[in-house]
């Protein structure tokens, strides 16, 4: 049968071949983009790799270089730097490469390739700006070549100090653009470079930002300008203070031109027999409110009350200076855990009698043993201690084997709020507040919680003290928001009764009140200031409501409570809070006792 052709049955199979034709055109250009992507990846793949590498390799070198500066090895470190450099252009080279510039141009697809150019950015310029710089001007922060036979050279740091400047400046903005890359999402390896820039970064700004203000402070304060004088004060964080501890022995540190010496140390009741004669002066209302009626500007013993260290430091000033006529030029407190941290550095120290005091043993030495070795003997026990404070303050003035150690360990000290420095000269003060060294109650809005407990059984109970400290908000929503500090307590005396009274009696603020108070009971104040503006909702202690004394200092609310904490047993205290929805990091800072607490912080930064 033959077929039919008209051109109806034509136009049929017309209609039935065109799909199959356009099909064809659809597949082809398929295939067409799936090679160009193809290809495209394999232009990325490489580039790519290349970054990783590179950046990996110059965190690396950078790392080594500022490890090398504060070893003091000026040609290591600048050896490193200028591998760093190399592998950084080379990192930046393959992330602004023209696949990437196309990739990191896709919305949300490119999002993980402009963080990698941005990290490589940041990179090169750690690598540019701040560690070969730092390396030329190496012999800045290299404790070997600044501390040489017992004296900093404040000259070679004067010197360095705008370009040092200049450099800190760099790092703080770099440091900026790392923490502002996003996350780079589904590129895990990036992701990982990103963290790791970010910590990087911020270290270095930090030892860059020190580094800076140390030049700008040191010179002047250790004695460039002229001869300076500082009251050095040992507390006893045994019997807990505002600033730390007791003020046990004391002495005059001096300077001149970067060499320190000390004099002979005193003990406390040198200030403490003349109380009755000193003349009383004020810091002002809040604080004349908070704590005149225990005399503290005239009894050494509530001298350091208030955790802000400026106020104990103009007290003991004045004290010296009605006591012996000498006008210093402010005022240092270190206390046994600092000293510890010191003779690790220094080697041990040795007593006039024989006996020595080393890093292992000089806590338990000053805080517990002594006690019991002198029980009733007041003076043996001051004499001890002022002839270890005044041992381990020589083994610092003389010249150091490593005085890497001995920076290191001053470090360590000042990071725990170990040591604190106060300067009557208002532009030294002024740069000091910008340090951890300043130890001062700031006057700003942003979240804020520190703890301050002052012991008030006249005992040295705290040497077995144990904190917890934890600070929680809500989120940001709305102008106020609640708040909760809590606060554990823990007694760990082992046992009281073979302890004496000295240590475990209550010799403290109004005795005749104790009552039925067993032996081993620690008795204190403890104080909340809190974030301006916050109110109290209630304080609660072992879950019962407490009376609560309500004060302001430096414009932050306190709240304080009385506990009394048998031994074995703790108080768990907590403050509730109604507080401003205040922008800025919250800030717990810690008092330095012999416990090292690490407070737990859940407070959102909220937008300003």
């Amino acid at each position: 049968m033959s077929r039919d052709h008209g051109p109806d049955q034509i136009e049929k199979d017309t209609n039935r071949d065109r799909p199959w034709f356009k099909r064809r055109k659809v597949m082809g250009s398929v295939l067409v983009t799936l090679g160009v992507i193809l290809a495209f990846g394999l232009l990325l793949i490489f580039p790519t790799l290349s970054a990783k590498t590179n950046l990996e390799q110059a965190r690396s070198s950078a790392q080594q270089a500022k490890d090398s500066l504060l070893q003091g090895n000026t040609a290591e470190a600048a050896r490193f730097a200028g591998e760093a450099q190399s592998h950084a252009q080379s990192a930046r080279d393959a992330t602004h490469s023209v696949s990437w510039n196309i990739a990191s141009a896709i919305p949300l697809l490119g999002r993980p390739f402009k963080a990698g150019q941005q990290i490589s950015d940041v990179v090169l310029g750690l690598a540019d700006s701040v560690l070969k710089p730092t390396a030329d001007a190496g012999t800045a922060i290299a404790p070997s070549q600044l501390f040489a036979d017992g004296r900093l050279d404040v000259n070679a740091l004067r010197r360095e100090e705008p370009t040092l400047s200049t450099i800190a400046e760099k790092a703080k903005g770099l440091n900026a653009e790392a923490q502002a890359i996003a996350d780079p999402l589904f590129l895990p390896m990036l992701g990982t470079a990103r963290s790791q820039l970010q910590a990087q970064t911020a270290d270095i700004a930090q030892l860059m930002a020190n580094t800076a203000i140390a030049a700008k402070l040191a010179p002047p304060l250790m004695g460039a300008d002229g001869p300076r004088s500082y009251f050095m004060g040992f507390q006893t964080n045994a019997e807990a203070r505002g600033t730390g501890g007791l003020l046990g022995a004391f002495g005059i540190l001096r300077f001149d031109d970067g060499e320190p010496s000390v004099d002979e140390l005193g003990p406390n009741n040198e200030l403490l027999d003349d109380r009755a004669s000193f003349k009383a002066f004020s810091l002002g209302p809040e604080f004349d409110e908070q704590y005149g009626f225990t005399n503290a500007t005239t009894d050494v013993r509530n001298s350091n009350q208030s955790s802000h260290f400026p106020y104990a430091a103009q007290i003991w000033r004045s004290m010296w200076e009605q006591e012996s006529g000498m006008t210093v030029d402010g005022a240092i407190a270190i206390d046994p855990v600092a000293l510890s941290y010191i003779l690790g550095a220094t080697g041990p120290a040795t007593l006039p009698d024989g006996e020595t005091v080393t890093a292992a043993n000089v806590v338990e030495l000053t805080e517990s043993s002594l006690y019991i070795r002198f029980p009733a003997d007041q003076k043996a026990r001051k004499q001890y201690l002022q002839d270890i404070a005044t041992e381990v303050v020589k083994k610092i003035t003389k010249p150091l084997k490593s005085p890497r150690k001995l920076f290191d360990a001053l470090g360590r000290a000042v990071s725990e709020r170990r040591i604190a420095v106060w300067s009557s000269n208002p532009i030294d003060q002024k740069l000091l507040e910008e340090t951890p060294l300043a130890h001062v109650i700031p006057d700003d809005a942003a979240p804020y919680a520190e703890v301050v407990i002052n012991n008030l059984g006249g005992n040295k109970l705290d040497y077995y003290l144990k904190r917890q400290i934890e600070y929680v908000a809500d989120r940001c929503k709305g102008d106020t928001r609640n708040s909760t500090v809590s606060v554990r307590l823990s007694n760990e005396v082992p046992d009281a009764e073979t302890l004496p009274d000295y240590v475990a009696g209550r010799m403290g603020f109004f005795p005749e009140l104790g009552g039925n108070i067993p032996k081993g009971t620690m008795i204190s104040s403890v104080r909340l200031l809190a974030t301006q503006g916050a109110q109290l909702g209630g304080a609660l202690v072992n879950g019962k409501r407490v009376p609560v004394m309500q004060r302001t200092e430096r414009g932050h609310p306190s709240f304080e409570v009385q506990v009394a904490i048998p031994a074995g047993k703790s108080a768990d205290i907590a403050f509730r809070l109604s507080e401003p929805t205040a922008p800025g990091h919250a800030r717990v800072p810690f008092q330095p006792l012999k416990d090292q607490v690490t407070p737990l912080v859940s407070v959102p930064n909220c937008p300003g």
